[in-house]
């Protein structure tokens, strides 16, 4: 299990969007069944995972508070991307939070706990298994095991998740030596 402080300076350097979208890193997070421990009407997952900063997933009940992300195969995970914003959120911001993996809620093992303090933007939280590597699981869950100012309740803002990109996703190797030699497809030799 490996600790980790995070200040609000070091936050607001990253967007994950960005990343996506140059190809360095890809989103798996629509390739899960996602549900929450509790959420408050019409602040539920559709709202974690609406690419907005402006809506968010509230919590309704006791802590921890969960997230929990089910794979249907065993997925390489790089990553999780939290948004929270301590200034909109105040006492609804998460102030720790733990990560775990495993195969289903029965075996779930902690393997990141990540402390936030008043933070502002974007959280990377790398996963990394004992031998350095990237974790292979069919399940993540997220717990907010406190809030600021020992909130009750919970506002996460986006959440997502990345697996590496392999250099055979990234790579398209050009055709070389390519002709076409039939009449029809003649006229596709050159663009206009």
């Amino acid at each position: 299990m490996a600790y980790s402080s995070v200040s609000d300076e070091v936050v607001e350097e990253f967007n994950p969007k960005k990343e996506e979208k140059e190809g360095s890193i890809l989103e798996v997070g629509d390739q899960a069944v996602w549900s929450l421990s509790s959420c408050k009407a019409g602040f539920g997952i559709d709202q974690l995972r609406d690419d907005s900063t402006d809506t968010y997933w509230q919590s309704d009940g006791q802590l921890p508070h969960l997230v929990n992300i089910q794979f249907r195969k065993k997925t390489t995970i790089q990553n999780i991307w939290i948004f929270a914003d301590y200034k909109a959120d105040e006492s609804y911001t998460p102030s720790r939070i733990s990560v775990r993996a495993g195969t289903g809620f029965s075996d779930l093992q902690e393997v990141e706990v990540i402390e936030l303090n008043e933070p502002n933007g974007w959280i990377a939280i790398p996963l990394k298994d004992a031998q350095d590597k990237y974790i292979r699981t069919f399940m993540l869950q997220l717990a907010v095991l406190s809030n600021h100012q020992s909130g009750r309740d919970t506002h996460l803002r986006n959440v997502r998740v990345h697996s590496p990109v392999s250099q055979s996703m990234v790579a398209i190797k050009p055709l070389q030596n390519f002709q076409f030699l039939s009449r029809e497809m003649c006229m596709f030799n050159t663009l206009k």
